[in-house]
């Protein structure tokens, strides 16, 4: 369990290593000294405008040192971080905005426009090329220092997930969620541990517990963190042979592109030691390319926002061509993570039966922000946090998935809800029903489809459909196709069988 705050902790490097550089950003660096004289300053600043211990600031926009610097700093004055997703459509990030209580927004400047239109009332600070007024102010700002946080139960950190019923959940991480697992890393394999040397690319979103977590787990340590805006494959090879980075975190697709990259085969990739990976399955053809490409040790992470991250690991060592079995599994929960299979009732199951995936460990969730009925659907009153998963566990102790039992779509490392989708298409005049799923992609791992039952008398209009969709909900939650059918599969209930439509259209494109 952690005994200290990631406050504490950060310090600690601070005072050992102030002048190393802590992050790399475009033409920036800044050393661990200055990055702690700047989130003083921003814990100050956020105080005078009268924002308080427990208050959301958050942030909109893509991966930066700004976002980092106002990290640490709100951190500092005791208050949460809420990152918005920049992807999302205007109404979403207006919900996510009211529903967090946001006092303050950092936007950068290419989403100022956006930020004015769907949250007026909520004072911002502004950074960016164009214009860089949160530095000024930043600056201006007193410098003495803040005292340290000791209370490793207090939130830090807000994420949104996708939600089942088409409304993205505020799960609250705590001090101790994001650290609870490392507290001891002797108890952690090697792959796990972290030294001041180590050189990381910080490239997954910051809205995601793969961005931000990521980016925690650098600077506790000590290392040395470059941050990449977005993933982008052509600069991917830039920043990793001109920075050495040795530990970098992707998601499959991301890594599809960036083996197949045309200058990938003629890159020395020695100084490379991991890759880690999760977010999806990692196919064993793509795999072997990428083991022959970059010939380092490879770390497949299963775990959830709700989770902090990673609870469970498929090792280096396990990721043997040879052994097919294991490499279908998503590896063995790591020290301090408990698993268990349960049924519908919430009984555990026998080793080897199929079931929810439950966990409890240091590293869960407090709750969802202000979501009471939500939470306690989701943690018992012993601590076990139900995944929505559906998998088992074998003799050995790893875990196989073999369903996500809420439906949901990873395409492209993002998290997609059938519902959130559904929602955006129904109210179209063609559409008299629509069930959504995720359909094989080459590209994405998985794409959208919607099926769809049209009104009495309307014609099919597929581009019409997206249209209206892209109105409501985020581009990569579009459908990438819609196919119109003359009756939705269902049980006796009435309820649509999700299952029988994946059944229908797997091992088919997306464009079937």
């Amino acid at each position: 369990m952690a005994t200290v705050t990631l406050d504490e902790l950060f310090q600690r490097q601070v005072a050992m290593r102030g002048d190393k550089i802590a992050l790399r950003f475009e033409r920036d660096a800044v050393t661990y000294g200055d990055l702690d004289r700047r989130a003083t300053r921003i814990a100050h600043g956020l105080r005078e405008r009268g924002i308080g211990p427990g208050d959301r600031v958050a942030y909109l926009g893509k991966n930066s040192l700004a976002y980092l610097e106002y990290f640490l700093g709100a951190m500092k004055a005791r208050m949460v971080t809420v990152p918005v997703n920049w992807r999302l459509a205007e109404p979403e990030i207006a919900y996510v905005l009211d529903n967090s209580r946001a006092r303050m927004v950092l936007v950068e400047s290419q989403f100022e426009a956006l930020a004015a239109k769907v949250a007026p009332d909520i004072p911002r600070l502004v950074t960016g090329e164009a214009r860089d007024t949160f530095a000024a102010w930043r600056d201006r700002q007193y410098a003495h220092a803040a005292t340290v946080g000791t209370d490793v139960l207090a939130p830090v950190l807000q994420l949104y997930t996708s939600g089942t019923t088409g409304r993205p959940k505020g799960a609250v991480l705590t001090h101790r969620s994001l650290l609870g697992l490392r507290a001891d890393p002797e108890l952690m394999p090697d792959w796990y541990r972290w030294s001041c040397d180590d050189v990381s690319l910080i490239a997954m979103p910051v809205a995601h517990i793969s961005g931000t977590g990521w980016a925690i787990w650098t600077l506790q340590e000590g290392a040395t963190g470059i941050i990449s805006r977005e993933f982008d494959p052509n600069a991917l090879f830039d920043q990793m042979v001109r920075n050495r980075i040795n530990k970098v975190m992707l998601v499959p697709t991301a890594m599809q592109i960036a083996v197949r990259h045309p200058q990938a085969a003629h890159t020395d990739f020695g100084f490379l030691r991991y890759v880690y990976y999760g977010g999806a399955p990692l196919p064993a053809a793509l795999l072997a390319e990428c083991q022959a490409v970059f010939r380092c040790g490879f770390v497949q992470m299963y775990g959830m926002t709700e989770t902090s991250g990673t609870i469970v690991a498929l090792a280096p060592e396990d990721h043997d061509p040879a052994n097919g079995a294991r490499l279908r599994s998503v590896g063995k929960a790591l020290p301090g993570v408990e698993l268990k299979i349960i049924d519908i009732a919430g009984n555990e199951l026998p080793v080897g039966s199929s079931g929810e995936i439950a966990t409890r460990s240091p590293s869960n969730m407090t709750g969802y922000f202000e979501m009471t009925q939500a939470t306690a659907e989701t943690i018992d009153a012993a601590g076990w946090l139900r995944t929505g998963d559906v998998g088992y566990i074998d003799a050995d102790g790893y875990l196989f998935l073999q369903d996500r039992a809420k439906d949901l779509i990873i395409s492209g490392g993002e998290n997609i809800y059938p519902a959130e989708v559904e929602n955006a298409i129904y109210g179209h005049p063609a559409v008299s029903e629509v069930a959504v799923v995720g359909v094989p992609d080459e590209k994405w791992g998985e794409a959208v489809k919607a099926v769809v039952v049209l009104a009495a008398g309307a014609q099919p209009d597929e581009a019409g459909i997206i249209a209206w969709a892209a109105e409501r909900i985020a581009r990569y939650k579009l459908p990438k196709s819609v196919d119109f059918v003359s009756a939705l599969p269902r049980n006796h209930t009435g309820k649509v069988l999700r299952r029988e439509l994946r059944d229908h259209y797997r091992g088919l494109s997306s464009r079937h």
